[in-house]
């Protein structure tokens, strides 16, 4: 198993082409404790998408929060970005491995499949992906996953599982309880009045919770 920084709040960014509106939500997310940011683009073109992605590696930077590129291995080396995050249609995680060096985060989106997860380990990924758990905004079509596949999964893969689709404050809690290691995150960071405050809500899912205390023994 590679030690893997993956956990917490893991925000993926919104497809936009405003660049100033994305650089302020995502400082506000990074203040609000998201230490993992995943830049997600799939209308951009590419000088918008280097352009993007370049200003928010200094964001992550200067917050401490590592940067992950959706798909892209190319715009992840040229950056000097922390990983790259693979899908179905993408390279394996070892062509990304050779690619970027040892020293890169690879995940892989596996949906609702174990198996995919498994092989995913086996091919040196850092950390897996399952879902959409909720209905999911950006993802409408997308295929959901329950529950259990997190407890399963926890079960054998020896890598954090990221948890995605539709998951805000109030249904979080129920995933990170079932194996999560991390939340991804999108429209419950970004397409909300206060970035800062929501990411809060959601990294207080991670906090420990202190045991009920025992009544004092009677004197």
């Amino acid at each position: 198993m590679r030690n893997s920084p993956i956990s917490g709040l893991y925000a993926v960014t919104p497809e936009t082409s405003d660049d100033d509106w994305l650089g302020a939500r995502v400082a506000a997310v990074l203040a609000g404790g998201a230490r993992v940011l995943q830049y997600r683009s799939k209308c951009a073109d590419a000088r918008a998408r280097r352009r993007q992605a370049d200003r928010l590696l200094g964001l992550c930077r200067a917050h401490r929060a590592l940067l992950i590129i959706n798909d892209d291995v190319d715009l992840a080396r040229e950056l000097g970005a922390d990983g790259v995050h693979l899908g179905r249609e993408d390279l394996l995680p070892a062509a990304a491995r050779a690619a970027l060096g040892d020293q890169a985060l690879v995940g892989v989106s596996c949906y609702d499949s174990l198996g995919r997860a498994r092989a995913a380990q086996a091919q040196g990924a850092d950390y897996v992906a399952f879902g959409s758990f909720f209905a999911s905004a950006v993802k409408p079509q997308a295929v959901r996953a329950p529950l259990e596949l997190l407890r399963s999964a926890r079960g054998v893969l020896a890598l954090p599982l990221v948890a995605i689709g539709g998951i805000t404050a109030q249904n979080g809690q129920a995933l990170i309880e079932a194996g999560a290691d991390a939340l991804a995150v999108i429209s419950a960071l970004f397409e909300v009045p206060d970035s800062a405050a929501a990411a809060q809500a959601l990294v207080a899912l991670f906090a420990p919770r202190n045991p009920p205390s025992s009544p004092e023994p009677d004197a």
